[in-house]
């Protein structure tokens, strides 16, 4: 039987751009058998993923090389895709042993590469980069749209807890106002998010919170005006099921935004500081909203990283909530 070999160590945001990709090799190989390498904290959005093993290592410290070069080595693989395109996946790649071996870039360690690493008639999205590399290895391009599964299980509780909050039969919005610490900048105003959530209330629309545990305390500052907060209330692929139930999403730039646009709902996603042509939610690049295209990305001087940025910051609610009613999310 042969055997192959997808490394996809992270981010978040990334493994989740990946997951059509992923799951398209594992696909075009019905008869191999196919081992992910990836994150222990990445594994769980794989486990309903069917045919393909999970193989999780941590990214950091000395077990986050020595021990996977180890597995790898004693598995035999003859086919590796190298969706990362680090120099720790270089390095597993080139010592995989595997005869056939795919990556983003010229050269060692891959056997294979799409002929232009550079912008595509104007794409630079990761995501097209990945879909040239499966037309590298003879593989069907994806369409945009992340696949994340839950389980029986997990639907159960989403339902469950909308079940309890009396949502079932409610419109609702999901909103993710937060980052991750690193990037603070990516937030926008607390104040527009307050007055965005008040306007969709008053429009019979429920406003559900969400995010991890870096998003707890802004969220219940946003909710005591507004809405209900769900802070830590569901996992990532939980999240995904919970978004089946809205009717639309306004996030940030982070990664519920990716998963919540697995759900194909509407999601309108705010971006100041960073550029949105590389990282926008798959399937949503129409509904990006930046005060000026100009402004994104912006690495102004008078902009800390504690602070919203100023062409963030200058996006209104008023510019939001018009272009909402536009689409006809509103009324």
């Amino acid at each position: 039987m042969q055997r192959v070999l997808i490394i996809k160590l992270g981010a978040l945001g990334d493994i989740i751009i990946a997951t059509p990709h992923i799951k398209q090799i594992v696909r075009s190989y019905p008869e191999a058998e196919i081992w992910l390498l990836t994150a222990p904290e990445f594994a769980s959005l794989f486990e309903e993923h069917p045919n393909l093993g999970v193989k999780p290592f941590p990214r950091k410290g000395l077990q986050s090389l020595f021990a996977p070069l180890q597995w790898i080595r004693s598995q035999s693989f003859e086919v590796v895709f190298d969706l990362q395109g680090s120099d720790r996946s270089k390095m597993m790649t080139a010592l995989s042993g595997a005869t056939r071996r795919y990556g983003l870039g010229p050269g060692f360690p891959y056997t294979h590469c799409p002929p232009n690493k550079g912008i595509v008639n104007g794409e630079v999205h990761s995501f097209s980069r990945l879909n040239r590399l499966l037309e590298t290895a003879g593989l069907a391009a994806v369409q945009a749209g992340a696949y994340l599964e839950a389980s029986e299980e997990q639907r159960l509780k989403v339902r469950d807890w909308l079940g309890k909050q009396g949502l079932l039969d409610r419109e609702i919005v999901l909103i993710h106002a937060g980052s991750s610490t690193r990037w603070e900048s990516k937030r926008w105003v607390t104040a527009h998010f307050v007055t965005l959530a008040t306007v969709l209330e008053q429009q019979g629309i429920t406003v559900v919170w969400v995010g991890g545990s870096e998003d707890v305390q802004l969220n219940q500052v946003l909710s005591q005006t507004a809405g209900i907060d769900a802070s830590g209330a569901f996992s990532l692929l939980e999240l995904t099921e919970l978004a089946r139930h809205a009717r639309f999403a306004v996030t940030t730039d982070s990664a519920p935004m990716h998963a919540i646009a697995a759900a194909d709902i509407p999601v309108y996603a705010l971006f100041g500081p960073t550029d949105w042509r590389r990282s926008h939610a798959l399937g949503q690049k129409q509904r990006v909203l930046t005060h000026s295209v100009a402004c994104s990305p912006c690495y102004l001087p008078e902009c800390p990283p504690q602070n919203a940025h100023r062409c963030l910051a200058q996006l209104q609610p008023g510019e939001v909530l018009a272009r909402l009613q536009q689409d006809g999310m509103l009324g």
